[in-house]
């Protein structure tokens, strides 16, 4: 079984965001980048199918400029064993990266494709589903537990009511929850080796699939600042504040 895992370079979690100066998105240079959280999920599972017999080989693939080798590089020190970048100098929409993703599928034939949940930087949650619709595969979102029987594909995932129990069969789409399982941390003798783990580039043009952008941002402004709280002697005193000033009962 081949597993395909897809990878995404965002702004790291603990980077404070920053908006333009010119309002027209966030600010990325000179910030630190990292892998996407839930798809660092996505690479410990596939890690652990590969250490469990049950792949014969995992893949990595990102899109995005030459600096995105990085979260590739980070992936295979995790434990895949190659990676492809699909170089792009635009970012893409959704519909974009799944039929980028597509063509990969085509061309490297796995069957499984492991993906986080969703992104931290835009938290659209539909490149998965999309993906899975173009490729007439079936899918299981937001998995927090994953088991392989042969062609069966049992999983588990959170819903509102519990936890709801899936049965499918490969080939599938799957994306992962952080309840999944825990990433490992990249030693430095597996940072080094990754290195030498091939990467292959393959420009979008030659993929010959419409990348232009569907939805235009008009303008991007930081949430206003919130408004420090106010201490009141009683009950009373709380109740005429919120009917008379805030007028929210």
């Amino acid at each position: 079984m081949k597993v395909l895992v897809a990878v995404k370079r965002v702004v790291d979690y603990k980077v404070q965001i920053r908006v333009k100066s010119d309002n027209t998105g966030v600010e990325t240079q000179n910030v630190k980048m990292s892998v996407n959280p839930p798809d660092e999920n996505a690479i410990e599972e596939a890690v652990k199918l590969k250490e469990q017999g049950l792949a014969s080989e995992t893949i990595a693939v990102s899109i995005g400029d030459e600096k995105t080798q990085d979260v590739l590089r980070t992936s295979m020190a995790m434990g895949i064993d190659r990676s492809i970048l699909v170089k792009s100098q635009n970012p893409l929409e959704p519909l974009a990266v799944a039929k980028t993703l597509k063509k990969i599928v085509e061309k490297e034939n796995p069957d499984l494709v492991l993906m986080g949940k969703q992104a931290i930087d835009d938290d659209s949650n539909q490149t998965g589903q999309i993906l899975s619709a173009l490729l007439n595969w079936p899918q299981g979102c937001f998995i927090s537990s994953l088991k392989i029987e042969g062609n069966k594909v049992l999983i588990s995932r959170e819903i509102d009511e519990g936890i709801e129990n899936l049965e499918t069969k490969l080939p599938a789409v799957l994306t992962c929850d952080l309840r999944l399982n825990t990433p490992r941390f990249a030693s430095l003798p597996n940072i080094m080796k990754a290195k030498k783990k091939p990467l292959d580039m393959i420009d979008i043009d030659t993929l010959e699939i419409d990348t232009s952008t569907k939805i235009k941002t008009l303008k991007v402004i930081e949430p206003p600042k919130r408004k420090a709280g106010v201490m009141v002697n009683d009950v009373k005193e709380l109740v005429e504040k919120l009917k008379y000033e805030a007028k929210v009962i």
